[in-house]
């Protein structure tokens, strides 16, 4: 494993706190239901509580129905047709309530892809602010939270990654998923736990 904790110095007003779809439809009763989802969330509160005019949430938000979605999204909503809009309903892509209840201050961004750099939303919401790192929670590790973490590596974001508070539904790959970035990314990422963090965010 590579260097653990914040071990770039403090984090001040320049911090963001970015969450990755902590919503409903990832909770229990729907077909993409996380099981270590309720786990995270009280741990999430504490950051969202901490600074929630720093916090900023993404959804995702399925196609509306079978089959919809560019290229290989059409095919993949074939096969997740249960999660369709279609099927779930519109308060499914809410977050969750113990989160939800943080908007406003905090922000919301939506997204229909993993990575909520693809679409804009986010690019035009910091373009707005001086913010120089992100603290990252949410889920899942290993798809939405990867997408999220690279495309703020490749726009020079210094990332943290708090650890207690990520979230998948495979162990192994979230397991895998923390390994790559303590080491392969050790100059851009960091990984501390949600205390750490609020002990370092002035």
């Amino acid at each position: 494993m590579g260097a653990q904790g914040i071990v770039h110095g403090p984090l001040g007003r320049n911090c963001l706190h970015l969450c990755v779809d902590m919503q409903r439809l990832f909770g229990p009763g729907y077909p993409w239901v996380v099981p270590w989802l309720e786990k995270v969330v009280p741990v999430i509160e504490l950051l969202c509580a901490a600074h929630p005019e720093r916090t900023v949430f993404t959804r995702f938000i399925p196609a509306a129905r079978a089959g919809e979605g560019r290229g290989t999204w059409g095919r993949y909503y074939r096969r997740w047709a249960s999660s369709t809009l279609e099927q779930i309903g519109a308060d499914a892509v809410r977050l969750v309530p113990a989160l939800e209840r943080f908007c406003p201050p905090a922000q919301v961004v939506d997204k229909h892809v993993y990575s909520p750099w693809m679409e804009g939303g986010l690019d035009a919401l910091l373009a707005q602010t001086q913010v120089e790192a992100i603290v990252l929670t949410g889920g899942e590790t290993d798809v939405c939270v990867l997408a999220t973490a690279l495309g703020a590596i490749d726009r020079g974001y210094r990332v943290i990654l708090a650890t207690d508070a990520l979230c998948s539904s495979s162990d192994t790959t979230h397991d895998a998923l923390m390994d790559l970035y303590s080491t392969r990314f050790s100059e851009q990422v960091e990984v501390a736990s949600v205390q750490e963090v609020l002990e370092h965010w002035q």
